[in-house]
């Protein structure tokens, strides 16, 4: 009889499993509009069933959107990881943000734009401290125009890698976006491939590293947060 309970237990925890491979966890910031949706799906029902319907499914996209799925990190060293799932939108080179205090000299920024089906938590590019955060009001204009880095609402994350590269990534509200979620604080000792900041709904993030480094993505390229390697930086 035990034998039975225990291939029951592990079937079930085996399914488990593969349910959390599936279904991935949610970031904290989306429980508030998932709860949300919840509540307008419960009442909608009392008026309709198909209205009721449209809410659960309402509330499943909501779910979704916030989701964090588990990522494999390459750890080598020198070089930085996508901060973002998305598609490279531009490759160029470019003055990172004044409010940094960094100066004029250009450096090599690779912009991902994210559509609405995009993961939107960022992910830290590479290991090392944080020096500066830097948050900045500005226009909403659609993600994927290249001025979006200049004239859009933004959050700069200046971090020092712990090869001593500066890195600078750059979340940027979108067109529909209108709130930026940043956990790093300056001092902050960052792990590559951590989800550190979220972007609701729809936007870009810039990644700007040290002119010299190796691009290995194009325009036009996917790439997956924490996974992705979009450049190969030289060595100090």
């Amino acid at each position: 009889m035990s034998v039975d309970r225990d291939k029951h237990s592990g079937a079930v925890s085996h399914l488990l499993d593969l349910a959390r491979g599936i279904v991935p966890p949610m970031h904290p910031a989306g429980r508030p509009f998932v709860a949300v949706a919840a509540v307008v799906a419960l009442l909608l029902r009392r008026f309709s069933r198909r209205a009721g319907v449209a809410g659960g499914l309402l509330t499943a996209w909501v779910a979704w959107f916030f989701r964090e799925p588990a990522r494999t990190t390459p750890v080598r060293p020198n070089i930085a990881v996508a901060p973002a799932d998305g598609t490279v939108s531009h490759v160029v080179e470019a003055v990172p943000p004044a409010e940094l205090g960094l100066g004029d000299v250009p450096m090599t920024r690779v912009s991902v734009f994210l559509s609405v089906f995009d993961v939107h938590v960022q992910r830290v590019p590479v290991s090392g401290e944080v020096r500066r955060v830097a948050y900045r009001p500005g226009k909403f204009l659609s993600a994927d125009l290249d001025k979006a880095s200049d004239d859009n609402e933004r959050n700069a994350v200046l971090l020092t890698s712990t090869e001593g590269h500066d890195i600078v990534v750059v979340q940027i509200a979108g067109l529909v976006a209108r709130r930026i979620v940043c956990d790093a604080a300056e001092g902050d000792r960052l792990t590559v491939g951590r989800t550190y900041g979220l972007i609701r709904f729809g936007s870009r993030v810039d990644l700007y590293v040290p002119r010299g480094s190796r691009v290995l993505v194009e325009p036009g390229q996917r790439t997956i947060g924490a996974e992705t390697v979009l450049a190969e930086l030289p060595e100090l």
